[in-house]
């Protein structure tokens, strides 16, 4: 078997058509494309055998945004394991080896998207952040008249886009700065993704939001069944999310709105009459590991004044495991190793859930996973954690 490697450039595109085989998915060539131009050949690890990848394993390097601050993030991807090649330890070696190169090049959060919670958590990623998957029937009425007079339909494009979206992404933890390539990705909109839905869509509110969706036309017997597919709202203000969501609501000849990855505490939950209409499911969206815990606390700020020792265990980054002092508030923190006796206990796993401050750390220890070694601790971490502003969400799978 092949020696665990960065991949060459020239083999990027075999690793994208393995990963789609691994995934149980096919690859067609702008699939491809569109893949390998979000990939950077010295992030993605590979073990190469006959000239084709049976693992793969990488990461892309945001600029994501964690409470009170933009810190660089590497967003963990394309792992996958050759069917032929399960319950080898190539994904142990993988994910071990991410964690060494990115302590080794000072990045100190890692975040990704799991497909299976119950094996990245083996690895110290926690659940950071929530989303809803949301059905809402067309007509659906709101609470207060909204007038959507003024909103334009627009090719979508990153030119359009961006100002709304850069806005938001500044203060909402668990977005990062989309580039071009990025953008060329969210936009990526081939035929046999549709589902027998129209080409994407985008309609504006000026540079105040905007949403991409699409139509799904379909009859029953008792006349028009269509779907709106949602696959993405931005709003800057409040007036603009009533706006956008009532234009997605009345659409002709449409019964139903499907919007998958909400916030869970979208606006539009508070804007219907009735709320339990939008038939919500929740999800784990954003899983987050602190690859450096002294750089990754000390980088985000606190909701309320905080100084806890803080007893990590992390059986997988030997650097991680000890006691440190966090000291913060709003406007900064330190983190620094200490003898002094812990307020809390508590896995690298935790650590990471909390992160962006949309899992609560009593939440965490309500389940177990941490001990509160003074009294009154396990309160104050809490609400240090928690993040004041809109539920942490993330708008985009990478």
């Amino acid at each position: 078997m092949g020696d665990l490697r960065p991949l060459r450039p020239d083999e990027l595109a075999d690793a994208v058509e393995q990963i789609e085989l691994a995934f149980g998915s096919h690859a067609r060539p702008e699939d491809v494309a569109s893949e390998v131009s979000v990939m950077d050949a010295s992030r993605t690890l590979g073990v190469v055998e006959d000239g084709r990848a049976v693992l793969t394993a990488g990461w892309f390097p945001f600029a994501m945004t964690v409470p009170g601050a933009v810190l660089p993030v590497a967003g963990v991807s394309w792992v996958s394991v050759a069917p032929t090649h399960r319950r080898r330890g190539l994904l142990t070696a993988a994910m071990d080896r991410l964690l060494f190169d990115l302590h080794d090049n000072g990045t100190a959060v890692a975040a990704l998207w799991a497909t299976e919670g119950a094996i990245y958590q083996r690895f110290g990623y926690g659940p950071a952040s929530w989303h809803l998957g949301l059905e809402v029937p067309t007509r659906a009425p709101f609470l207060r008249p909204v007038d959507t007079a003024g909103l334009r339909l627009a090719e979508p494009s990153a030119a359009v886009l961006s100002p709304s979206y850069d806005a938001v992404a500044r203060h909402s933890p668990g977005w990062w700065r989309r580039d071009a390539a990025w953008w060329g990705a969210r936009l990526h909109d081939p035929e046999h993704r549709r589902d027998g839905a129209t080409p994407l869509r985008c309609v504006l509110d000026g540079e105040q939001g905007y949403a991409l969706y699409a139509t799904k036309n379909s009859w029953s017997d008792v006349g028009p069944d269509g779907t709106v597919v949602v696959r993405e709202v931005v709003a800057r203000t409040p007036e603009a999310a009533a706006r956008l969501w009532r234009f997605l609501l009345d659409q002709d000849l449409m019964r139903t709105v499907k919007a998958w990855g909400r916030p869970v505490d979208d606006p539009l939950l508070h804007l219907l009459a009735e709320p339990r209409s939008a038939r919500a499911r929740l999800a784990e969206a954003l899983w987050v590991r602190l690859v450096s815990v002294p750089e990754a606390l000390a980088g985000r700020r606190y909701a309320c004044p905080v100084d806890l020792v803080l007893e990590v265990t992390d059986e997988r980054c030997p650097w991680n495991a000890g006691r440190w002092r966090l000291v913060g508030g709003p406007d900064g923190a330190t983190c620094t190793s200490t003898q002094e006796p812990a307020d809390l206990a508590l896995g690298v796993r935790e650590l990471g859930a909390v992160y962006l401050g949309g899992t609560s750390l009593s939440a965490r220890a309500g389940a177990g996973w941490v001990s509160e070694l003074a009294p009154g601790a396990l309160a104050v971490a809490t609400t240090a954690f928690g993040w004041p502003g809109p539920a942490t969400w993330s708008p985009m799978t990478f």
